[in-house]
């Protein structure tokens, strides 16, 4: 049973997760230059209608990255506490397992099937790229980073967990 309640949350977290790449990706490609290879990066930094927007981008886009492994864990550990999973290691696998499932995802869906083949992602100016945008190398690299992502993702949903079942249990000491 739980798996099939895991399964439904993968494929529920992969469709927003394409929500919120794919709209902003095809409304203003630029949004997400930090996700693209480096040499469409080097080509779009010689570009003298990107400069400014580009450090610009790079520094908002740390800002989001860490806000995101920051609230994250806890919104992901809620959603397994509430799946079922009590122990630290069961909230970890819970956890680990979703974020892992749209890591793979993003990496084969995202990247293989849709980035590289649809041209209305391509940044204006790099339109004549199209090996580099069809290079997985940089995506497949990104992919083990995420994974690496995603065990810290699980470390701090089980342990905002633990804690939670902590507070409580020192509650309910205290309501005896």
């Amino acid at each position: 049973m739980i798996y099939i309640t895991i399964l439904i949350q993968c494929i529920i977290l992969s469709i927003i997760f394409t929500f919120i790449i794919l709209i902003p990706l095809y409304k203003n490609p630029i949004r997400q230059i930090t996700s693209y290879p480096p040499e469409i990066r080097k080509a779009i930094e010689s570009l003298p209608m990107y400069k400014d927007t580009i450090k610009h981008r790079e520094k908002k886009h740390i800002l989001i990255k860490i806000l995101f492994v920051l609230i994250l864990p806890l919104i992901l550990g809620i959603v397994a506490h509430l799946s079922g999973a009590e122990t630290f290691f069961e909230i970890f696998k819970h956890v680990f397992i979703l974020f892992f499932f749209v890591n793979i995802y993003d990496l084969v869906v995202i990247y293989l099937l849709i980035f590289r083949n649809v041209k209305a992602f391509r940044i204006p100016g790099t339109e004549d790229m199209d090996k580099e945008y069809k290079k997985p190398r940089h995506h497949i690299r990104g992919a083990f980073i995420g994974t690496i992502i995603c065990i810290v993702v699980a470390l701090l949903s089980a342990t905002y967990m633990l804690i939670f079942n902590m507070l409580q249990f020192y509650n309910d000491l205290l309501l005896l």
